[in-house]
């Protein structure tokens, strides 16, 4: 029988009960959903709702059956979803007492209270791992602040830079995914209950006071809003799938970085896989599966984005599709992350390849650029002798750092013998200590900021 059975004559057929169930995917916020129903009860008491002995009752209730749940000896079953086992429970166990609790509140208020409790958690938790993948990659990056390789763009190579400063890039991305995710918590940290079906209740509700206990900074402002509102659900999912592009790019690179026309990295027998019939190869199967995930979070917010595009107000079930979709997402941000900081320190980075890719293309071409214009040649200039003497190179198949200073004069008398130091990659960087540059010192402060800043999350 139906918590909301009593105005109906006959029970729910079978085929849309099991269609309107959504207990097996959203079972997993019982421990949410009891905190939060702990949190109203305590409240009732005090506002003297309920006496405060059947409060008490109701909490204790309320925990013992959390601890049943935990210890195994109670199963989720049998209920149309969550809120609905958990107040069964409550009932059997307390009788017309269990039945109290639900007083002042609707299933849609919380439902709305449970999601931002359980994203809460979700947030602290994925941000935890982010840390823990940002650590890593700063180990990896002290190790290798003067492993030379080339810097690309439209996939040619451009300047010399370090391993350090590339994996760098991708700290500084993921460090916005931290500071993100932590914006995304303030829009979460909004407590709902009170807001009742739709338009809040005629019970002298201490809405603060739930917020206190549960550890809210403030409450909805609109009951309409309050059961409504799931944009904290897609702002959660925008911030994850920001991540996962952040997550695909790099593999991608390590993907190539993999391959025998690149060498610069050797994939670990633990983290990558073999072919059925090729016996010669190594795949890169864990990033190529974190750049497949990808699409399937995007396809996780766009869902979301679809479901609420055309809700008018104010609570509609089509609300009730958001867990499936939100944990999913969450679920394969937290197995990415957690496979991607193992693989890392297990890749070998083939520093001599590296160096080797850093000093071809002509690399060392901006600047010689640079050097003609601090002899007080105009840029374009410059830029233009350089351009003829790159030329030169390809012609006679040399590089830069090949040529001696005769040839180099060909092309500018402002060129003098120190241009054979000038055009050496590890001048070049050590040379661009700026901020924001991969010299080494310029590194290591990066990192150390980091790191420090990783304190705050």
């Amino acid at each position: 029988m139906k918590m909301w059975s009593g105005r109906f004559n006959a029970a729910l057929n079978k085929q849309a009960d099991d269609f309107n169930s959504s207990l097996s995917i959203d079972k997993r916020m019982y421990r949410h959903d009891i905190t939060g129903s702990i949190a109203h009860a305590t409240m009732l008491g005090e506002c003297g709702i309920i006496s405060v002995a059947e409060a008490d009752d109701i909490c204790r209730a309320l925990s013992a059956i959390l601890a049943d749940i935990e210890d195994g000896k109670l199963v989720i079953a049998d209920a149309e979803d969550i809120h609905m086992f958990v107040e069964e429970e409550l009932t059997k166990r307390l009788g017309s007492v269990g039945k109290k609790l639900h007083t002042g509140r609707s299933r849609n208020d919380q439902v709305a209270l449970d999601i931002r409790l359980y994203l809460r958690d979700a947030v602290t938790e994925i941000t935890a791992l982010l840390r823990d993948l940002i650590d890593t990659m700063c180990d990896i990056m002290l190790l290798n602040t003067e492993t030379y390789m080339p810097a690309y763009t439209h996939m040619q190579k451009a300047q010399p830079t370090t391993l350090a400063h590339h994996l760098g890039a991708y700290c500084e991305m993921f460090m916005r995914d931290i500071r993100r995710f932590a914006d995304c918590r303030k829009r979460i940290n909004v407590m709902p209950l009170g807001s009742g079906a739709c338009t809040a209740t005629s019970y002298p509700l201490n809405r603060k006071r739930v917020a206190e206990l549960l550890d809210f900074p403030e409450i909805s402002q609109n009951s309409l809003d309050g059961v409504s509102d799931r944009d904290f659900i897609i702002e959660f999912m925008s911030a994850c799938s920001i991540f996962m592009m952040h997550m695909s790019r790099f593999n991608e690179e390590l993907i190539y970085w993999a391959s025998d026309e690149f060498g610069f990295v050797t994939l670990s027998d633990e983290f990558s896989t073999g072919s059925s019939i090729m016996p010669q190869k190594k795949n890169p199967d864990l990033s190529e599966l974190i750049r497949g995930k990808t699409g399937r979070v995007y396809g996780s917010l766009i869902t979301m984005l679809t479901v609420m595009k055309g809700l008018p107000l104010s609570y509609n079930k089509d609300m009730q599709e958001d867990k499936e979709a939100v944990f999913d997402c969450e679920d394969t941000v937290k197995m990415c992350l957690n496979v991607f900081t193992s693989l890392l320190p297990s890749l070998t980075f083939n520093g001599d390849v590296m160096a080797d890719g850093a000093s071809g293309g002509y690399t060392a071409a901006t600047d010689c650029a640079d050097y003609l214009v601090k002899k007080g040649l105009p840029f374009r200039d410059a830029h233009k002798a350089v351009g003829q003497l790159v030329r030169y190179c390809c012609e006679n198949d040399k590089t830069l750092d090949e040529l001696d200073t005769d040839e180099y004069k060909h092309f500018s008398e402002l060129f003098e013998s120190d241009i054979l130091d000038v055009v050496k990659i590890k001048n070049i960087v050590s040379a661009r200590k700026i901020t924001g540059g991969p010299a080494k010192k310029t590194v290591i402060t990066r990192i150390n900021a980091l790191r420090k800043e990783l304190e705050n999350f």
